[in-house]
């Protein structure tokens, strides 16, 4: 991704974030609910007991809120190029135990290692490069101990929008297949989006 499109993505959440400060609106999600599903459809499928978790692209570190209502004694490590959003986050969940948040450029940031990895509407910017989506999901993935879990808009349903694309999500499954031999497509909690779950073996 470029030097122009990481701006217009910042520019695009930071005109958000004077509409609607401190809300799921700064993020781009449509409504509360919509991010719910979201975080439940990565989650479901794991026991995060005790283990370490890695957000990217964290936001406001609302999956770190939704996590310890259904877990506890993780770690949890919230990463994004937004420092708005990092502020944000702190303040809301900065000084519970084990939590720490970061900004950095999530393409050239070294990822820490963590048992899960979960990234919720990172990928669905737009981007010149026809390579980037599958790069960052083996960047994310180099990174998961036990399994990652990303999310996707799905072209079949999502509108053309200028900042914004979805996938052909046969073609992102076939690529995760690559490269784990345990992948599932989670489907149906959204009408225009999908998640994917790459297992370790």
């Amino acid at each position: 991704m470029n030097i122009t499109e990481k701006a217009t993505i910042l520019h695009y959440h930071r005109s958000r974030m004077q509409e609607n400060p401190g809300t799921v609106f700064a993020l781009g999600y449509r409504s509360g609910e919509s991010q719910t599903k979201r975080f439940e459809a990565l989650t479901s499928s794991f026991d995060i007991n005790g283990c370490a978790v890695l957000d990217i692209g964290c936001g406001h570190g609302d999956l770190k809120g939704f996590l310890d209502a259904r877990f506890h004694g993780f770690g949890y490590v919230g990463i994004d190029m937004m420092a708005e959003f990092v502020l944000q986050a702190r303040a809301l969940h900065g000084n519970r135990p084990s939590c720490y948040f970061c900004v950095a450029d999530l393409e050239t940031a070294q990822l820490p290692k963590a048992d899960y990895v979960f990234a919720s509407g990172i990928l669905g910017y737009r981007s010149a490069d026809p390579a980037h989506h599958f790069s960052m999901i083996e960047k994310m993935y180099g990174a998961a101990g036990k399994a990652l879990a990303f999310n996707m808009l799905d072209r079949d349903v999502f509108p053309d929008h200028p900042l914004l694309i979805g996938h052909d999500m046969t073609k992102v499954k076939k690529f995760c297949e690559g490269i784990s031999g345990n992948v599932s497509l989670v489907r149906g909690y959204l009408e225009d989006d999908f998640t994917m779950v790459l297992c370790r073996d």
